[in-house]
């Protein structure tokens, strides 16, 4: 391509249009997981839908293939050459109070939403991190902090603008389009660009929510506590337990500095009296390091989990499991328990509940019978790329008879990205219709950059 045919790309675009070597272009190129970079041949920084547009059908008429990025959490493959779509630009979020309905273009953030809708006692199904974007998160699925009190982010949608292979607008809903609505959410970007998405909020305003710490070395049966806790407590409650290993750092709390600790997190929606009661079981497994147990709004809910908003880079991989018995939990602690090496953060996830449940509007989020999700993250700032790829692939084969699947979102990047992994977010049937799909509406594979559901090859 020659340099006026860029030219003539930023002339229709209002937000940047970069070439390498451009100043920008390696800022806007990097996302949240610094252990991926995309390297194209030109990056689109949309300001508008009308920029995707553009984007796209520039990318048709020279035919390269389109990769899109908001935060960059979600990085799996990334692009070599090809057009670069980002959408961080793209910010607006409008919250209807009296329709319980959000809108978000295709860069929102949720702790942009979160604060909107709370001023009007509502909140959004967003997961862990608020520095997520809303859109990519979900369609993903999104796994939402109050996941077990009110089902899947993805279930919730009730309109997309999404700017297609061809390079054509649609307004998808489960109407309109039912076909297109159902794959796009749970196939993410595979079948085209979201710009826009409306999605109904929940009527949640405060939460009995925090989290106590143990030290791992010395709570050697917390997993197996935690196991059996879940079993009895209601849909309210929604929790999860992560093994993190706590750097020797002044800025952390003095208990908890160079120890491997179990950090059981809890949001739960019902009374702050029912909530004690209700986790005081966990209170008698072991002496707690820390507690921060608390009646909150629902505007600090992001520090149940405390998720770091700084850009690292990590590799990662995830499985969702049947339940959590003995043997699984042997085999887990056996790989990434308190004296593994390399020092993985390790979670699980109580799932269940409104997870469980079908939504009004079919879609593509699968595995909805999984009583957990394990997620496994080595941080890569210590340990080479290839060391922790090979220890993630070690661990989740190993508890291969315990897996029902994985979840796309929190899947990995580079080899742990690959057709047949992604292929395992779904069920037979489910894959079988996404590449059909994928075939009638981008039957070149243009969006390719992504945990890739190829045309026509369903099995």
């Amino acid at each position: 391509m020659e340099r006026n045919d860029f030219d003539s790309l930023a002339a229709r675009c209002e937000g940047p249009v970069l070439l390498p070597g451009q100043e920008g272009f390696d800022e806007e190129r990097t996302g949240f997981n610094l252990a991926v970079r995309h390297r194209p041949e030109v990056i689109v920084g949309a300001a508008r839908a009308e920029d995707v547009v553009a984007a796209v059908a520039f990318a048709a008429a020279h035919d390269l293939p389109v990769a899109v990025q908001n935060t960059g959490h979600g990085f799996s493959v990334p692009a070599e050459g090809g057009l670069l779509v980002t959408t961080r630009r793209m910010t607006a979020v409008r919250v209807d109070p009296e329709t319980r309905i959000a809108y978000v273009a295709a860069g929102a953030r949720f702790e942009q939403v979160i604060p909107e809708a709370a001023r009007h006692g509502l909140a959004p199904l967003n997961g862990s991190a608020p520095h997520v974007g809303v859109v990519s998160s979900t369609l993903g699925g999104g796994l939402p902090l109050l996941g077990r009190s009110h089902g899947w982010a993805a279930d919730r949608v009730l309109a997309m603008d999404v700017v297609t292979a061809d390079g054509r607008q649609r307004h998808v809903t489960p109407d309109t389009e039912p076909d297109l609505y159902w794959a796009l959410l749970g196939g993410r970007d595979n079948f085209g660009i979201v710009t826009g998405m409306e999605f109904g909020l929940v009527p949640v305003a405060r939460l009995h929510g925090g989290g106590l710490f143990y030290d791992a070395e010395r709570t050697p049966g917390l997993l197996e506590a935690y196991a059996r806790w879940t079993a009895t407590v209601p849909d309210e409650m929604n929790s999860s337990v992560a093994l993190i290993p706590v750097p020797d750092d002044p800025q952390v709390p003095e208990p908890m500095r160079g120890r491997r600790v179990w950090h059981v997190r809890i949001a739960f929606t019902g009374s702050a009296e029912a909530g004690e009661r209700l986790v005081e079981p966990l209170r008698r497994v072991g002496p707690r390091l820390l507690e921060n147990l608390r009646d909150m709004p629902y505007e600090q809910s992001a520090e149940i989990h405390d998720d770091p908003p700084v850009p690292m880079p990590w590799a990662a991989d995830d499985a969702f499991l049947a339940d959590l018995d003995g043997d699984t939990i042997r085999t887990l602690l056996e790989h990434a328990g308190p004296g593994a090496a390399p020092p993985a953060i390790v979670e699980l996830r109580h799932l269940g509940g409104a997870l469980a449940r079908r939504p009004v509007h079919p879609n593509a989020v699968g595995r909805r019978d999984a009583r957990f999700m394990l997620a496994v993250l080595i941080p890569l700032t210590d340990v080479p790329d290839a060391d922790a790829h090979a220890f993630l692939g070690r661990v989740f084969k190993d508890l291969e008879p315990w897996t029902t699947g994985r979840f796309i979102n929190f899947m990995g990047h580079g080899g742990l990205a690959d057709d047949d992994r992604t292929r395992t977010a779904y069920t037979v049937d489910d894959h079988r219709r996404l590449t059909e799909l994928k075939t009638a509406y981008d039957p070149r594979n243009r969006f390719r950059f992504t945990y890739n559901i190829p045309p026509g090859t369903g099995r």
